[in-house]
């Protein structure tokens, strides 16, 4: 979702008295729920059985009445497909896809292939570049995802319940365990958790997880204040945080640590420095697009033969990719974007 930011932008400027809809399923609604460039965002229900089969017809039948001129299929799934083709829109632009063939007017070339790396920014361009648009660059096309007012207060008034001031410097750590391909030890986390809030007393450092990491991410604060010592109190766990909360946080962070996951995607919509950590998958694919004044460092644990990798099946068995990430690597390098974004 967050990739697909700078092709709206794109679209505003190519077709800037347009009407312009995003179709979205809730979860991912807040993402684009405040941006510029749309006029109207439809939230997509997932009921299930026959319950989606009549859902889907109603959808396709108001999208055929809005009588569109143009639709893009972001997605490429099967029920993307389905309502690109039933909006009846006399152009309708998709990836080459098996049994696509009718649901699109134009079909931009796909490939499952890693190598070479490619940013999925330019992947989702790829659909929007036969309308005459040219190629985007993260300083004048970076993902975008606005601050939600409501969100912001919430942050705002969780931190203060937590006794942190508005001028102490917050760093945020996200946990991403639920997905092995994704998991970095948690014992690494907490050493880098408890170093960050050694080395400066003022500092809040902030663990955060999805929902089904929330175990993980207790067990980072516990280790990390269990080595900190004198600064455990400047590590803490508010709860968990939405997507437009997160957004909120980490707008007003000094830095951002996590995986290659929705978060990191979320924190390259800030202006806040992001330390990345890839495992299966490769920075030039996935490292915030957006302005190169803006710091960001991925971090990995080199070449290796069997990364990238498409994330179904770790063939050595030990996840080396992540576990071969040391804590080191990590503080070295929040501590180069700390000292140069200030």
């Amino acid at each position: 979702m967050v990739f697909t930011t700078p092709a709206i932008g794109a679209l505003r400027r190519r077709f800037p008295t347009a009407h312009i809809t995003y179709l979205v399923e809730a979860p991912a609604e807040p993402v684009v729920r405040h941006h510029p460039g749309l006029d109207e965002v439809v939230v997509v229900a997932r009921p299930r059985g026959l319950a989606r089969l009549r859902y889907d017809l109603r959808l396709a039948w108001r999208l055929r009445a809005a009588r569109y001129d143009l639709v893009i299929d972001l997605h490429g799934g099967p029920r993307s497909g389905f309502l690109t083709w039933a909006s009846g829109a006399r152009r309708r632009i998709g990836y080459a896809l098996p049994g696509r063939q009718l649901s699109y007017t134009t079909r931009v070339p796909w490939s499952r292939s890693l190598v070479p790396p490619r940013h999925s920014v330019l992947n989702q361009w790829d659909l929007i570049a036969p309308l005459g648009i040219e190629p985007p660059t993260g300083a004048a096309d970076p993902v975008v995802m606005p601050i939600d007012p409501a969100a912001a207060a919430a942050v705002t008034a969780r931190l203060h319940a937590a006794g942190v001031a508005d001028s102490a410097p917050i760093i945020v750590l996200h946990v991403s365990a639920g997905n092995p391909f994704r998991r970095w030890p948690t014992a690494s986390f907490a050493e880098v958790a408890a170093q960050l809030a050694s080395a400066d007393r003022a500092r809040r450092i902030i663990i955060t997880s999805g929902p089904s990491e929330a175990e993980a991410a207790e067990s980072v604060a516990s280790q990390a204040r269990a080595i900190a010592g004198p600064a455990a109190d400047s590590i803490l766990r508010t709860g968990e945080f939405d997507l437009s909360e997160l957004r909120a946080l980490v707008g007003r962070a000094a830095l951002y640590i996590g995986g290659d996951s929705g978060p990191l995607h979320i924190a390259a919509t800030t202006a806040t420095p992001v330390v990345a950590l890839f495992g299966p998958t490769l920075p030039e694919r996935s490292l915030p697009w957006r302005d190169p004044a803006i710091g960001s460092i991925g971090v990995d644990a080199g070449p290796l033969p069997c990364r990238p990798c498409h994330q179904r099946h770790c063939v050595p068995g030990d996840f080396r990719c992540l576990t071969a990430i040391s804590p080191t690597i990590v503080l070295d390098a929040a501590r180069t974007l700390l000292a140069t974004h200030p």
